[in-house]
Formats: structure tokens, sequence, C-alpha cells
């Protein structure tokens, strides 16, 4: 256990969630505290500074992002030591969810600094709200890596997972997304959801075999994108995706050398529930290709 210690001196950070499209998705509590903040971190001060005018705020902004973090935590931490009272923002929503911060927010909780947060819009809340998935559990994933093996990695660490997974994609990369989401989860129900508050929103609900040919056949597709898929049941699991699974623990056991391919086939086999003789030929396939 780690609490906050005490800080004399009495800055806070405040973490403030704010609107993901349609500005009038502010609390009016977050108004307040930025209106009354010393100063505000913001991921890109151009975006908030759009957000400020709207409300009349006219309190100073610093950049705070992924390139700078580090670098703006001392400056920070002593005007929140001075007692001064700092607000958090993030382009859109809430500060941290895929987005720059956490490095911020925890070097203030190191130094006894009082972190409060202002609550208000999260695309990922707002997509699940309206999906139709389940809500009681859910998974959020954020941004999948962009590297192949990474990817993989996650994609089958998921694939077993009985919650809503919840992703962010750019437009450019949502195809291949569904694509690999279909390879390694099977063909689950899924909602594309795009642009969320905005003028344009929009969501698609189907399979993920349906969602990848519906986006195939756009000519393009606009906005900010969140992708939900319903989590595993033992109807969703298909041939294909089993023996991704196995192929992937195969490769991962003989990479680490720590059982003889025998005994890998005898655990899988159990695992699984395939006769032994069909996993330890994909064990000797798969020696074969290394």
């Amino acid at each position: 256990m780690n609490p906050t210690r005490p800080n004399p001196a009495g800055g806070i950070l405040y973490v403030v969630a704010t609107p993901i499209g349609n500005m009038g998705d502010i609390t009016y509590r977050a108004v307040d505290v930025l209106q009354n903040a010393d100063l505000i971190a913001a991921e890109d001060t151009r975006n908030t500074a759009r957000l400020l005018a709207r409300y009349a705020v006219e309190t100073p902004l610093i950049s705070c992002h992924e390139h700078n973090e580090s670098q703006r935590i001392p400056l920070l931490l002593q005007k929140l030591e001075s007692g001064r009272q700092l607000a958090l923002v993030s382009d859109a929503g809430t500060p941290m969810v895929s987005d720059p911060g956490y490095r911020l927010v925890a070097a203030a909780l190191e130094a006894g600094i009082k972190v409060v947060p202002i609550p208000g819009a999260c695309a990922a809340v707002a997509a699940l709200s309206v999906s139709g998935l389940a809500v009681d559990s859910f998974c959020f994933a954020g941004f999948v890596p962009k590297k192949k093996k990474q990817r993989q990695e996650l994609l089958t660490r998921l694939a077993g997972a009985r919650q809503t997974l919840i992703f962010y994609e750019s437009p450019r990369r949502v195809e291949a997304l569904l694509q690999d989401l279909f390879d390694y989860l099977g063909n689950r129900p899924a909602v594309v959801a795009r642009e969320i508050t905005k003028r344009y929103e929009e969501f698609l609900r189907g399979s993920l075999s349906e969602l990848r040919d519906e986006i195939n056949q756009r000519e393009s597709i606009k906005g900010e994108i969140t992708v939900l898929v319903s989590g595993f049941t033992e109807d969703s699991r298909d041939t294909g995706q089993v023996d991704r699974e196995i192929q992937y623990e195969i490769e991962t056991v003989l990479a680490a050398q720590t059982v003889s391919p025998s005994q890998l086939a005898a655990e899988l086999a159990r695992k699984y529930r395939l006769p032994k003789g069909r996993v330890y030929k994909m064990i000797v396939e798969i020696q074969k290709n290394r």
C-alpha cells in the first residue's frame, strides 16, 4: 500500500475530462475547475484553446504531451508543490485513456500531491453503452500494436477473454484490424462506432466479417473509431482459431525449450481436448519450418 502523503502546501492536480466531439458534452464542474485553475496542462494547446474560448476560460495553457511529458514534470511538480491548482486535459475525452498524462499523475502522487478526477466523456464507455453487447464486464485494449508479432501476441491473449473487447483504431487501419480480429477471435458479433457525438456519428453492427466487408466497400472512412467485439463463448471459437492458439503456444514453448515435444503434445491435447497425435503432428511441422 502506498497512500498519498499529506501535502501541507495544498496544491491539487485535477484530471479533467473534456468533450469527445460535441462541445456541449462538458460538465459544469469541469468548466468551473478550468476557470479557477492556475494553469492548464494540455495535450495540444491549440485544440484546448478552442474549447476554452467557447466557455470564456482565460486560464493560461502549457503543453504536456507524449514527446515532452518527462521534461514538463519537474516544472509542473514545482508549481503543484508551491500550492498551485493545475488542470490536466487531453485533446478529447478522459485523460490517460489511450492518452498521455500517467507519468505526471504518478509523479504527483509520489510527491504527495492530491489528484482529483473530474469525470466526463469517454469514447469507449459511450460506444459500449449503445453497442448492444454485454456491458457487465469489458476489457479496454486501446490501440493494438502496429508490429505484426506484438499484434499477434495481444490478440492471441485476448481470444479467450469472455468480456466485451474495446479497441481504438485510426480510419486507415480499421479494415486491417477487423481482419485480424476475425482471424484470431473468430466471426463474432461486433460494432464499429465512428465520430461519436459529432455530426456524422455512425454505428455499424454485425459480424466481424460483415463489418470488414462494409468498410472495404467504402471509398474512404473518416473520424475517430471505436471497435467493440463480443467476448468469447464456446460457440464463437472456430477450428481455425483453435489451431492458431495452439500454434502460438507451441512456438512459445519451443522457443523456451522448457519441455519435450511429446510432453508439450500431451499438455496441449488435454487443454484443448484434441487427439495427442494431431497436436504432435503440428509440433513436428512447426519444428520443420523453424
